[in-house]
């Protein structure tokens, strides 16, 4: 098992939608909820900020708002694949006005996961 050693971002941009991913460490689940207001303050203009986090034994994934199952359990689903813990996946969308489409929502919010793992330094449990 293996965890992030920092914060990391990443941009991803389709049809003028903008999500901006984050991958942050993640010790316990209290200090989640306090980084989350955090990023609400931080992105007012936001139209939605999903996320998925491990902790020990403990998982939760949202999709605020999102059409169910398109956003927060995709990346909760790929910190199991690749087998990370101790580390939160955020993703916050800014709408270009363009709907996406369940499908295509789907795969941008997991590619969004993706690229940003891919930037992260990881660390063995």
């Amino acid at each position: 098992m293996q965890t992030i050693k920092e914060k990391q971002s990443s941009l991803l941009e389709v049809n003028k939608s903008k999500f901006i991913a984050l991958a942050i460490p993640l010790n316990e689940e209290e200090s989640f909820k306090p980084f989350l207001l955090s990023l609400r303050k931080e992105h007012p203009k936001a139209k939605h900020i999903v996320y998925a986090y491990r902790v020990g034994n403990k998982a939760k994934s949202c999709d605020d708002k999102e059409p169910k199952g398109t956003a927060g359990h995709p990346l909760l689903e790929l910190l199991y694949k690749r087998d990370i813990n101790n580390c939160a996946i955020i993703v916050i969308r800014y709408f270009g006005g363009s709907l996406l489409g369940a499908g295509r929502l789907l795969r941008t919010y997991l590619q969004s996961g993706i690229d940003v793992l891919n930037k992260c330094t990881f660390i063995e449990l």
